[in-house]
């Protein structure tokens, strides 16, 4: 099979590193000088060279907009990984992609699937996730104020970056019906993107669901506890615990396990835990209500 990715940032370099480890042809659009040796410099030579089965949007978030309107002029209606977020500003366009998928790979993790089938005909009483990391520590080989992360022009921003909390919230427990956030630019990292959110809202199948995301933890973090009538879970993605009442269970996976099951989800046609192109638009449709809640300092109604 051959595979364009677009983009060759970190996102693009690990997608592309991953697929040519799973055997596919792999080549690159970018206008950067780069070291690889299937390089294109336009999208429109890479499609009709390489006449690709699969083709991974990895840009700047800012930028998927122009290039899913190139693929859609350029007659291609193939597979589609779009990376997450989908955008970086709510859009009307909708297109007729048949296989366009969004790149929310934490519905991969073992963790969130084992949650999944244990929620299953469960009456959900609470919910708290958090997601913390030093921005600065994200990408130890780059300076993280040349990041697209802290600028918030290139769709930056910690309620973007870590938009999977938004989605496998929304995956497990159902769309939000209304939502009240804070969030912004609050520490002395040299940024112009938000660096913290904190979301309290309620969806189709939790009353209540906290949430609060940042750049600043020093300590990396990324948990999930869920309480049920029955049950209290606690997730550690991290770590890769999760514990059920008073038993924990240790979960074995390397860094690119939930990448490479997302890319074979795809390839084969098996849909369960991919996100799709109106889910990801339901999680910027979020992003930005919870921005708008921030200012407004008011509760926003998912209408």
């Amino acid at each position: 099979m051959n595979v364009v990715v677009i983009g060759y940032g970190s996102i693009g370099r690990r997608h592309c590193r991953i697929l040519n480890e799973m055997g596919y042809h792999v080549s690159i659009v970018s206008k950067r000088d780069i070291n690889y040796p299937l390089k294109y410099n336009t999208l429109r030579d890479a499609i009709h060279t390489e006449k690709p089965e699969y083709v991974v949007i990895a840009n700047e978030t800012s930028a998927h907009l122009e290039t899913l309107e190139s693929l859609d002029n350029l007659r291609y209606h193939h597979k589609i990984l779009v990376e997450k977020p989908l955008y970086h500003q709510n859009v009307k366009t909708m297109f007729h992609f048949s296989d366009l998928y969004i790149g929310y790979n934490l519905r991969f993790h073992p963790i969130i699937q084992a949650l999944y089938k244990h929620l299953q005909g469960q009456k959900v009483l609470s919910v708290q996730a958090y997601a913390g990391q030093y921005l600065p520590n994200w990408r130890p080989s780059t300076d993280y104020t040349s990041s697209y992360s802290s600028d918030r022009n290139k769709g930056g921003g910690v309620i973007r970056d870590l938009s999977h909390e938004l989605d496998y919230l929304q995956f497990l427990f159902g769309e939000w019906n209304a939502l009240f956030a804070l969030g912004g630019k609050w520490s002395d990292l040299a940024i112009t993107s938000d660096d913290t959110f904190a979301i309290v809202y309620q969806s189709k199948d939790c009353p209540t669901i906290n949430l609060q995301i940042n750049y600043l933890d020093h300590i990396a973090q990324r948990t999930i506890t869920i309480n049920t009538v029955n049950h209290t879970y606690k997730a550690d993605l991290i770590n890769n615990t999760l514990q059920i009442n008073d038993q924990i269970h240790t979960y074995s996976l390397d860094a690119d396990e939930t990448y490479k099951k997302q890319h074979l989800a795809i390839i084969h046609d098996e849909k369960e835990f991919l996100c799709t192109y109106d889910q990801g638009l339901a999680i910027v449709n979020m992003i930005e209500s919870a921005e708008n809640s921030s200012t407004e300092r008011a509760w926003i109604l998912n209408e």
